[in-house]
């Protein structure tokens, strides 16, 4: 092993201290490896067999392994294999150790899942440059884990979707015209209540509404294409997609209601509005900004019957009504006519309520 020539303390990144496993049944060739990169900032773990290093990537808090690719019993190759199996080393850097210089070797090290071989005997200068490299590359990845796990809170299901397949093929899906049910749901009086509640105290209880909204929808198999001010936007697509969204609006309103009664703060009262039928699905916008949404009557129609539910009424069109009248557990009103922005005739609507 080469003397220590370079210290790149890269352990000790973003000032936390990253613990590396060394699995080799050469004690010797344990101890110096771990004499130099302690010396180099890092805790250094230390297991002569391959099941006792599998033992203790999950015991313990490993950052990066060394792995002996010849050792007795469980070798390097298959517990590469194995730690690249659990999620949490999925981007833990994996560098094979090897006694031989056969191109075979170097081919089962990258093949069992490894990041990097290194030949012995360890040249010191060149093992810290790679794990270097390799941890930094690590913390690179799980930081845009991180940003791709939160932005995707931000984004529809659907659009995830489609988002993935734009990344592989380069080219925007055509615009679509899809069956599909969508709901609207409104907070009624938000304006006065808006004046008469603190910023920070209406953003809260809106917030935890909205955010029990989500919850339904997507319970109900559902995704949010938007959210409408105080109220969302989703949309329902598969097959059994009218009675998911009328179990789920009344899911929604039984949950306002009874919030309402166990809090002493200001209750809210909704409106919800469901049509089913064909709108079209893709992308608008430009370039630089894109939404990916679901436009067409069928959507407008939707907002227009949750503008004119009374408060707390689920109100569906006549076609929901049609298809969800014998289903158990719902039960539609009588028919009454409303007149809607758009529509030159007067249009049957039907209060929802359980059945």
């Amino acid at each position: 092993m080469q003397p220590h020539a370079v210290d790149s303390r890269a352990s000790r990144a973003h000032g936390e201290m990253k613990t590396i496993l060394i699995a080799d049944d050469d004690g010797d060739t344990r101890s110096a490896i771990a004499s130099l990169l302690e010396a180099d900032g890092y805790h250094v773990v230390q297991a002569e067999r391959g099941e006792k290093c599998l033992f203790l990537s999950m015991e313990k808090s490993i950052d990066g392994f060394l792995i002996d690719l010849e050792m007795p019993g469980l070798d390097g190759a298959d517990l590469c294999r194995r730690l690249r199996a659990m999620e949490r080393h999925k981007l833990s850097p994996i560098i094979c150790l090897t006694d031989s210089d056969d191109d075979s070797c170097v081919q089962r090290a990258f093949s069992c899942g490894a990041d990097d071989f290194l030949n012995k005997p360890i040249n010191s200068i060149i093992l810290k440059a790679r794990l270097s490299g390799h941890m930094q590359k690590m913390e690179y990845m799980q930081e845009m884990d991180r940003v791709r796990t939160n932005l995707n809170r931000y984004i529809s299901r659907r659009t995830q979707t489609m988002v993935a397949a734009y990344s592989i093929t380069g080219v925007l899906p055509t615009p679509e015209d899809q069956d599909l049910c969508v709901l609207f749901s409104d907070v009624r009086g938000f304006t006065q209540m808006s004046q008469e509640v603190a910023p920070t105290t209406l953003f809260n209880i809106l917030s935890n509404h909205l955010g029990m909204q989500v919850d339904s929808v997507y319970r109900h198999g559902g995704y949010i294409d938007k959210f409408a001010g105080d109220g969302i936007m989703a949309v329902f697509d598969s097959d059994d997609r009218v009675a998911e969204a009328c179990a789920c609006a009344l899911d929604i309103i039984d949950t306002t209601e009874k919030s309402n009664r166990h809090t002493s703060d200001q209750s809210l009262e909704l409106g919800i509005g469901i049509h089913a039928g064909t709108a079209l699905v893709g992308n608008i916008g430009s370039d630089k900004h894109l939404d990916y949404s679901v436009i067409g009557e069928t959507v407008n129609l939707a907002a227009r019957l949750c503008g004119c539910a009374d408060p707390m009424p689920v109100v569906v069109s006549e076609r929901i009504a049609g298809i969800a009248q014998n289903r158990p557990g719902f039960s539609f009103g009588s028919p009454w006519d409303v007149s809607v922005r758009g529509v030159k005739d007067t249009i049957s609507v039907y209060n929802l309520s359980r059945g």
